[in-house]
C-alpha cells in the first residue's frame, strides 16, 4: 500500500486528500489548525497538529521513505520553500508542491520539489477552451503537446464515415471514442461509423491542432484569433514542472 503525506490542508491539499481517501492508500496529514485536522483525523492513517516551519518537526513526523509528500501551505510561500528543502534533505523521493507564482514555483524546484503545480492556472486552462468554442465541452491538458477534448464535429462532416473524414491526416487529431447522439457512455466504434452532428467525440491532439479545428465555431471566429492565442505553445517547462 502506498503512503502519502500531506503537509498543509489548504484547498489544494484538501482536494488531494479527498481523492486519496477514495483509493487504497495510507495518508498522513499535518496542519497547524486543530480544527481542520480534527475533520479528517478519523479517516487517515495519522494526523498531526503542528507547524512545519521547524525542520526537526518535519523530520519527526514525516517518514523519509514515504512514497510522496504533498505541500500546500496556502500563502505561506516561505514556509513551503523551507519544507520542500527539508524533505529533499531527508531523501523523500517525490515532493509535490503547490506554487502561488512563477517565482515561487522556480524556487520550489531549486530547493527540491520534484513536481510543482499551479492549480488556479491549470483550472483556467481547462475551462477557457470550452468557453471560447461553441462545440467543445471539456478540455484536459495531458502534457505540453498533448490534450484531450470532448467536442462535436461541424455540419460538413455529417454523414461521412470516420475513414472518409480522415480527421487524423487532415487535422492532426485522433478520435479516441464516441458518445453517439451525445448521450450515454463513450464507446469505441469502427472506422465505418458515420458521423452525426449530435455525436460527442473524445479527441486527442496537440494544442495547435485542437485550436485550428475548434475555430469553426461562431464564438471562436468572433474572438478574432483569441482561441489560437490562448493555445499558443508555452515556453518549455523547467525540470520537475508539472504538465499543464
Amino acid at each position: 500500500m502506498k503512503q502519502f503525506a500531506i503537509i498543509g490542508l489548504d484547498s489544494f491539499g484538501i482536494w488531494v486528500l479527498e481523492e486519496l481517501l477514495a483509493v487504497d492508500a495510507e495518508v498522513l496529514i499535518v496542519d497547524k489548525s486543530e480544527e481542520i485536522v480534527s475533520q479528517y483525523k478519523n479517516q487517515v492513517h495519522a494526523a498531526y497538529v503542528a507547524d512545519a516551519i521547524k525542520e526537526e518537526t518535519v523530520r519527526k513526523i514525516i517518514p523519509a521513505d514515504i512514497d510522496a509528500a504533498i505541500i500546500d501551505l496556502g500563502d505561506r510561500t516561505e514556509v513551503s520553500i523551507l519544507v520542500a528543502n527539508y524533505l529533499k534533505k531527508m531523501g523523500v523521493r517525490r515532493i509535490v508542491a503547490k506554487a502561488e507564482t512563477d517565482e515561487h514555483g522556480e524556487i520550489l524546484r531549486l530547493v527540491g520539489a520534484t513536481n510543482v503545480v499551479f492549480p488556479n492556472r491549470e483550472a483556467a486552462k481547462r475551462i477557457m477552451p470550452p468557453l471560447l468554442s461553441d462545440a467543445m465541452f471539456s478540455y484536459m491538458p495531458i502534457s505540453e503537446r498533448l490534450v484531450l477534448a470532448e467536442l462535436r464535429f461541424p455540419e460538413r462532416f455529417s454523414g461521412q464515415s470516420l475513414v472518409e473524414a480522415d480527421i487524423r491526416a487532415k487535422h492532426g487529431l485522433n478520435v479516441v471514442a464516441i458518445r453517439p447522439g451525445g448521450a450515454g457512455e463513450f464507446i469505441f466504434v469502427s472506422p465505418e461509423y458515420r458521423i452525426s452532428t449530435e455525436d460527442t467525440f473524445l479527441v486527442a491532439g496537440s494544442n495547435e491542432d485542437m485550436a485550428r479545428f475548434g475555430e469553426w465555431s461562431e464564438s471562436a471566429a468572433r474572438s478574432s484569433g483569441l482561441f489560437r492565442r490562448f493555445f499558443r505553445r508555452p515556453a518549455a517547462p523547467g525540470p520537475g514542472d508539472s504538465a499543464s
